[in-house]
């Protein structure tokens, strides 16, 4: 195998003859030029051409390459994620039939409207079955939440602290959801303890109430829309 001596090949380039070349050119006879010119004016010509259909064409199909790209992992990504989905559709369902049962089960502790006034009876008997003395029960208005609503109950009941206690625990025992909030514990001038509370106990809208709820809430929006 030879070896080719490039600083020998590049001492045998004759730079002052390629200069002479280039000097006193006819631009009207290029055909007449000598072979450096030539092939310089070919390779300008050549490069131009390249940049020209760089600039026009493939520097558009360039970027339109790297987008496509770019879609491309974009939608491989989407596709891992919904394969996982797929695949675990099963436990999924599982999930979502639990929470459903376990909703469920919390509506059905929630009484319905006609269901009230035997709850309120509830209330009042668990305090009477304890020997304990109503100084006050009285419900109030109903508060309306997304699909239930609340209603308070003012309680004031006198006892001894063991009775007191054990009506507290049973109250909390039903099984409908009611609570005692705002808990004050006095003595009254006899030594008697009395026990001032706020209890709250639940209910779920039926859907006349739901449908109602439904139109004020549109109204009040249209009439918020037309105040802007």
């Amino acid at each position: 195998m030879k070896t080719i001596n490039v600083m020998g090949a590049m001492r045998g380039i004759d730079v002052k003859r390629i200069a002479q070349d280039f000097k006193n050119l006819d631009a009207k006879d290029p055909g007449m030029w000598p072979l450096a010119p030539r092939v310089a004016v070919f390779v300008g010509i050549f490069i131009a051409v390249l940049a020209a259909i760089w600039w026009f064409d493939w520097r558009e199909q360039a970027l339109l390459l790297e987008q496509r790209r770019s879609e491309e992992l974009t939608l491989r990504d989407e596709w891992l994620a919904k394969k996982k989905q797929a695949v675990n559709l099963d436990e999924h369902k599982r999930q979502l039939s639990e929470i459903d049962r376990q909703f469920g089960a919390l509506l059905k502790q929630l009484p319905n409207r006609a269901e009230m006034d035997s709850l309120l009876a509830d209330i009042n008997q668990a305090g009477l079955g304890r020997g304990l003395q109503f100084d006050l029960f009285k419900p109030g208005a109903d508060v309306v939440k997304d699909f239930y609503a609340e209603m308070p109950i003012d309680i004031k009941v006198l006892g001894a602290y063991h009775d007191l206690g054990e009506f507290a625990s049973d109250v909390a025992q039903m099984p409908r959801i009611v609570t005692l909030n705002n808990v004050a514990l006095e003595s009254d001038k006899d030594g008697r303890l009395k026990l001032d509370a706020k209890a709250v106990t639940y209910r779920y809208l039926d859907e006349e109430e739901l449908a109602k709820k439904r139109a004020a809430e549109k109204v009040a929006k249209g009439a918020k829309g037309k105040g802007k």
